[in-house]
């Protein structure tokens, strides 16, 4: 009995940050450095098949699929590069399909964040398929879901526990992101709001660090320049703000309806009778056809953003880039091809923003409303409406632009676009596909409630004991009502804890003493631990129950914390949010 009380479990001290963080934020960094090059590479390929496919020539210089002098023939790109994509994932992975996010946060959800590997090879060479040959996406989907895979694939080799994986295929993520756009801060907020689902200094600081590292292997290629470069804009006056707010909300409102087309159209191709692998060649066909109309919609179209920021693109010439963008995207990714869903989204939004701008300029002359502002809060509002992604698409809009006064008006057209969307809108384009399979995604973050209050103040101070020299007979003779007793020495010592049914199990002799009983070490919280530490002891070690004891007397009863107790506690939350 001795050795059972000198075993006393007490509760396992939690730190912020510990040498292990050490250990998988050098892993990330490490990461984040090959994520870069990778993201480079990526792009570096995609140059290769566009220049390939439209202009016959081995060379990796940069080109657009929008020079062609392919005439009518250039229809027929899209059309070849959906049969490859359709061929390496039936044959290949059927993962890479899509823009990997949601799959992304399928696997962090269900999976325990285990990417198989081959996705990481198989999903960055479909993309570069997908968009050399014309397809409407941007690299940035692609290279955050490879970053991802990167990380999990790392996670699995080393050993490491599913919240580490977690963190391992965030920080490549994020580090994808910050590779090609040079936007760290934002990219950390979109692993958090889309991947992490938490914001603990655990992950925060190793995803943080892998995102700095890859925006740093960016410069060492093409130097501290910003994706999107744009005029310098002034000082929006009242009018002019409250403009870009109403702005952000219709931007919002559009984002809910670009939602639905687009799964409206994956629905279309499910009744399809034809095999999935040929979708991607079915959606080839409506990108090479609006191809030939709107050349600007083909491929990765970042200098179409640019030029939507920098007011060089007005009018009709941009209204007729967001229409057409927006049909070639939404047929191109609801058949399932390989791409992503940002830089569509900007060039959607971003083109609306410019409509609407002109419109209310002309409107409310005095107002001095900016068109290239316009262009910035529509493509930020639209891509917050569309992820409920709020503050990583309110400083993805400044890191891209270097435009400091911009951030007035993102932050308050980007949040009236959230809040539109929230209310339109139950589920986002990340989640909408794992809602349909059953897949409950986190939409809030909060502190846990429990982990807010004490044990002290939950606990039972009056403590029914039982004498360690007790029998069990006379046990059973009293009124036991409670469902668990401390065991305790005559000097009030700790022991063990036996249960209800140890007293009342008919195959033990009455005559046997209360500390015979007693089969395992106690296991004890403190008065000022957290209802959370206690919580996770009771279901780590699977009692009901835990003595209360003080720090510095661990064998002193003062207290019974029950599971009823911790039921008890959420009292006050509902109270809090029903007042």
């Amino acid at each position: 009995m001795g050795a059972l009380m000198e075993r006393t479990q007490t509760p396992a001290e939690v730190t912020l940050l510990d040498r292990r963080s050490v250990f998988i934020s050098a892993m990330c960094i490490g990461l984040a450095l090959v994520t870069g090059v990778v993201a480079q590479l990526l792009v570096t390929i995609i140059h290769f098949v566009t220049n390939l496919a439209y202009y016959g020539r081995f060379s990796v210089q940069p080109a657009s699929p929008a020079g062609n002098h392919l005439g009518w023939l250039a229809l027929f790109v899209p059309i070849v590069g959906g049969v490859i994509v359709g061929l390496m994932a039936r044959y290949g992975s059927r993962a890479i399909r899509g823009h990997g996010i949601p799959e992304a946060m399928e696997q962090v959800l269900l999976n325990e964040s285990r990417i198989p590997v081959r996705v990481t090879f198989l999903k960055p060479l479909s993309a570069a398929v997908s968009i050399g040959t014309g397809g409407p996406f941007g690299a940035e989907g692609p290279i955050i879901a490879t970053g991802g895979a990167m990380g999990s694939v790392l996670g699995q080799f080393v050993e490491t526990s599913a919240l580490e994986r977690k963190t391992l295929l965030a920080a490549g993520a994020a580090a994808g992101m910050a590779a090609i756009f040079g936007s760290p801060v934002s990219a950390v907020l979109l692993a958090i709001e889309l991947l992490l689902f938490e914001l603990r200094p655990r992950s925060i600081v190793a995803v943080s660090l892998a995102a700095v590292t890859a925006a740093a292997v960016r410069i060492a290629f093409v130097g501290y320049v910003p994706a999107f470069a744009m005029p310098p804009i002034q000082q929006p006056s009242e009018a002019a703000l409250a403009s870009y707010v109403v702005l952000g909300a219709i931007i919002g409102t559009l984002s809910v309806y670009v939602t639905r087309v687009v799964y409206w159209i994956e629905d279309l191709f499910e009744h399809l009778p034809v095999h999935w692998m040929w979708w991607p060649a079915i959606g080839g066909i409506a990108v090479g056809l609006v191809g030939l109309y709107a050349p600007r919609t083909l491929g990765v179209g970042y200098t179409n953003i640019e030029d939507l920021v920098s007011g060089r693109l007005l009018g009709t010439a941009a209204l007729v880039l967001c229409l057409m963008k927006f049909i070639s995207w939404s047929i191109s990714l609801g058949s399932g091809t390989s791409g992503g869903t940002l830089a569509p989204l900007l060039t959607i939004g971003g083109g609306a923003g410019i409509v609407l701008g002109e419109l209310a300029a002309s409107t409310l002359p005095r107002a001095h409303i900016d068109v290239r502002i316009c262009a910035l809060v529509g493509m930020a509002a639209m891509f917050a409406g569309a992820s409920r992604a709020l503050l990583a698409s309110v400083l993805f809009a400044f890191e891209t632009t270097l435009q400091p006064l911009g951030l007035l008006p993102l932050l308050g057209g980007c949040t009236a676009g959230y809040l539109v969307s929230s209310l339109l809108m139950r589920n986002t384009i990340m989640t909408e596909k794992l809602a349909r399979r059953g897949v409950r995604v986190p939409t809030e973050y909060a502190a846990d409630f429990l982990s807010l209050i004490n044990v002290a103040d939950a606990c039972t101070t009056k403590v029914v004991t039982v004498n360690a020299d007790d029998e069990l007979g006379t046990l059973r003779t009293n009124d036991v009502s409670h469902q668990g007793f401390p065991v305790v020495d005559g000097n009030g010592v700790l022991i063990g804890v036996i249960t209800r049914r140890d007293v009342f199990d008919l195959t033990k002799p009455s005559t046997l003493k209360a500390r015979q009983a007693v089969t395992r070490p106690p296991v004890v919280i403190y008065l000022d631990s957290s209802l959370r530490d206690a919580a996770d002891a009771m279901v780590r070690e699977k009692v009901g129950r835990l003595p209360v004891v003080a720090r510095g007397n661990p064998r002193q009863v003062v207290g019974i914390l029950t599971r009823s107790d911790l039921l008890r506690a959420h009292e006050r939350r509902l109270a809090q949010a029903e007042s």
